[in-house]
């Protein structure tokens, strides 16, 4: 079960402050992802909106009009979620990514021709799957 994104105080922008003080040891995990796409993707930006449907803040993160993903704050940590079109389902399940990464995406739930992977991060190899989804997004055109 996929934990609920806090940040839901619609008048509390999310700074890093905030942002930090939920993430705890999940910090070093956070900076490590937004140094890798400054160093590999300098061109993606970043940007917090309040969502009604879900009650909280979600960082999108986009390279020019392409939404790359999804960024929630959790408990201890944060999920990032990338959606992908059925078109990319061959280069998913041939990449490096988790059999339950992998199983979670043939099998989710479908918003028309597109569907969702979610990744908590909460450790280290969490990463490594967060650089995979970055990679695919990036390589599906």
């Amino acid at each position: 079960m996929m934990e609920k994104p806090l940040l839901s105080d619609k008048d509390q922008f999310p700074n890093d402050e905030i942002i930090f003080l939920h993430l705890g040891e999940s910090k070093k995990w956070w900076e490590s992802i937004f140094t890798y796409i400054q160093s590999e993707y300098p061109d993606f930006s970043t940007e917090w909106r309040y969502y009604n449907d879900g009650k909280s803040w979600l960082m999108k993160v986009t390279r020019k009009s392409k939404t790359i993903f999804w960024l929630a704050v959790i408990s201890g940590g944060f999920k990032i979620t990338f959606y992908f079109g059925d078109k990319a389902e061959p280069a998913i399940l041939e990449s490096s990514l988790s059999a339950d990464l992998k199983d979670a995406f043939q099998n989710g739930k479908r918003f028309g021709k597109i569907r969702a992977i979610t990744q908590e991060v909460k450790g280290k190899n969490e990463i490594r799957e967060i650089k995979t989804l970055i990679m695919l997004k990036m390589s599906i055109k």
